[in-house]
């Protein structure tokens, strides 16, 4: 059983868990590229997905530092961090205020 959040921030922006795994891979890779690759999409995909976010955010949700195979790199800013941090901690309240429904449902459903 799993919970997963789509939040609508209005006027068309939208967090999901999708964006911050990407985030929380970027953090774990110092890499646009390779956190991509983890998740099975290409850098471009990646790199719209965070110029996405600054966008809808407002500022910089990761600082890309460029220096191609060999330099370079990326991290989340302090903004992004804070995006990571929020999500899960809304995630898992909502997940505890669910938790007996989604048991009744799964139940229900056999």
């Amino acid at each position: 059983m799993r919970l997963t959040l789509r939040l609508d921030l209005g006027a068309g922006r939208r967090l999901g868990h999708g964006k911050v795994r990407l985030l929380e891979a970027i953090a774990a890779q110092g890499s646009i590229a390779a956190a991509g690759r983890t998740m099975d999409m290409s850098y471009r995909r990646a790199w719209r997905l965070v110029e996405s976010l600054n966008a809808d955010l407002g500022a910089p949700v990761v600082a890309a530092r460029p220096g191609g195979r060999r330099g370079g790199g990326a991290a989340l800013t302090p903004l992004g961090a804070e995006v990571v941090a929020r999500y899960r901690s809304i995630e898992a309240h909502a997940r505890a205020a669910a938790e007996s429904d989604l048991r009744a449902l799964v139940a229900a459903l056999g």
